[in-house]
């Protein structure tokens, strides 16, 4: 019986690893408004009936693809940061540089899949409601940048930046909230640097730098520096022939 069973367990994977392929295609093709379970199964060669016992509606199967963006994402930027954890903790590298090396994976992976970008950082699907399945995904990035600066925090090597009055208690609850060990005020520098970053990503990746910046890479990396410095991180050293 466990052999049987586990056939049927490898053969749903396949099923549902093929369908979530195939509505990845229709997002690259129509966009996210336009999924479709019908149209799905109709190209895998699968009576609706079927696929609707691995995905019971639209909405389902958006979550899934969401969830795995989401997580795509959030590992591309966790290997990011583990690959500078020894370099900092010997003391070769400043935290800025940790974050700016985050920004850029993350840039990297959001050009590499614009679809799947979209779908999580585009416009909402009409219609779609995202479930709280969405939540811990969607938190992996952000984790990861707050980690970065709680770490530089605890080892006294955070400046931390000013904080409008008319803030503070936004800032401490989200201190409370998901960012415990880091101050306030980083915190809430924290929540606009990540804003700007996404933002720069979805210029470049829909089109509003088109014949307007040319060295797009550096400029990201530029304004990730920046960006970490907002947040109380020290300033990577620029070489003089940059300057």
């Amino acid at each position: 019986m466990s052999t049987i069973r586990g056939a049927r367990e490898r053969a749903r994977i396949e099923v549902t690893a093929a369908i979530k392929d195939e509505a990845r295609k229709q997002l690259a093709a129509e966009g996210a408004a336009k999924l479709s379970l019908r149209a799905v199964a109709r190209e895998l060669g699968m009576v609706s009936s079927a696929l609707y016992r691995y995905f019971p509606s639209r909405d389902d199967l958006l979550t899934a693809l969401i969830v795995d963006a989401f997580d795509a994402i959030g590992a591309v930027a966790e290997r990011a940061a583990k690959e500078w954890e020894g370099k900092e903790r010997e003391g070769k590298a400043p935290h800025a540089e940790r974050w700016i090396a985050v920004a850029c994976a993350v840039r990297e992976w959001g050009l590499a899949h614009p679809h799947e970008y979209a779908l999580i950082y585009g416009s909402p699907v009409p219609g779609y409601i995202a479930p709280m399945d969405t939540v811990g995904p969607a938190s992996r990035v952000g984790l990861v940048f707050i980690d970065i600066v709680r770490t530089a925090s605890r080892a006294e090597e955070l400046a931390v930046p000013p904080l409008a009055p008319e803030l503070r208690s936004d800032a401490e609850r989200m201190t409370a909230e998901f960012a415990e060990g880091v101050p306030p005020a980083a915190v809430a520098a924290l929540v606009a640097a990540w804003a700007q970053l996404f933002g720069l990503i979805s210029f470049e990746l829909f089109g509003q730098f088109n014949r307007v910046v040319e060295a797009r890479e550096p400029l990201f990396r530029q304004a990730a520096g920046e960006l970490a410095r907002s947040v109380g991180l020290r300033a990577v050293e620029v070489e003089p022939h940059q300057r």
